[in-house]
């Protein structure tokens, strides 16, 4: 089975003596399987009958379940910090990607705000590293750069910079590739 919504991926694989090979990663099953497709999102295979039933049918498509009242600013923010602080359980440091950008600024504020307890006790108790460290990689001089030390400075993070030249870009482009399977540079 694979996650309702595809978070993970996970690819079907067959080999020439027919057996059936699954991988959460496409390299894993690329050299012993003749033909191979992207496992759908939702489904569950049944090795008997070699078929994948969608076992999960997501609320939204029922166009009835759509919310039709407008969403408020309040309620857009309430949310999102949900969402934010609900993705702080670690017995790690926490860490956060700052590009210097809105979005990556704005979550690295909510964490800032919020690191000092542990979600898993509703903050009952104090978090094991309560310091956030932020994390920015580029080129030098770059203004993603300056603009990720400038938001780190106020939440008063510790900042991590990681610098590369053009060169070294382009050196591991086709190694950042083959590891993510993607071209896609949202990824």
């Amino acid at each position: 089975a694979r996650d309702t919504i595809g978070i993970i991926p996970l690819y079907m694989g067959w080999s020439q003596h027919g057996a059936v090979c699954f991988a959460s990663e496409l390299k894993a099953i690329h050299k012993i399987s003749h033909r191979y497709e992207e496992f759908p999102p939702g489904h569950v295979y049944d090795s008997a009958s070699d078929k994948k039933t969608m076992f999960y049918t997501p609320k939204w498509w029922d166009g009835a379940m759509l919310p039709t009242a407008p969403i408020t600013l309040c309620h857009l923010r309430e949310a999102f910090e949900k969402s934010v602080i609900s993705h702080l359980m670690s017995d790690v440091p926490y860490g956060v990607l700052l590009s210097g950008g809105l979005d990556s600024s704005l979550v690295a504020s909510i964490m800032s705000r919020h690191c000092q307890r542990r979600v898993e006790t509703d903050g009952k108790e104090p978090a094991y590293w309560p310091q956030l460290h932020s994390f920015s990689v580029g080129l030098e001089g770059s203004p993603d750069l300056k603009a990720a030390r400038e938001v780190s400075n106020y939440l008063k993070t510790v900042h991590h910079e990681y610098h590369f030249t053009p060169q070294q870009g382009l050196d591991a482009l086709s190694d950042v590739i083959f590891h993510l399977e993607t071209f896609d540079v949202t990824t």
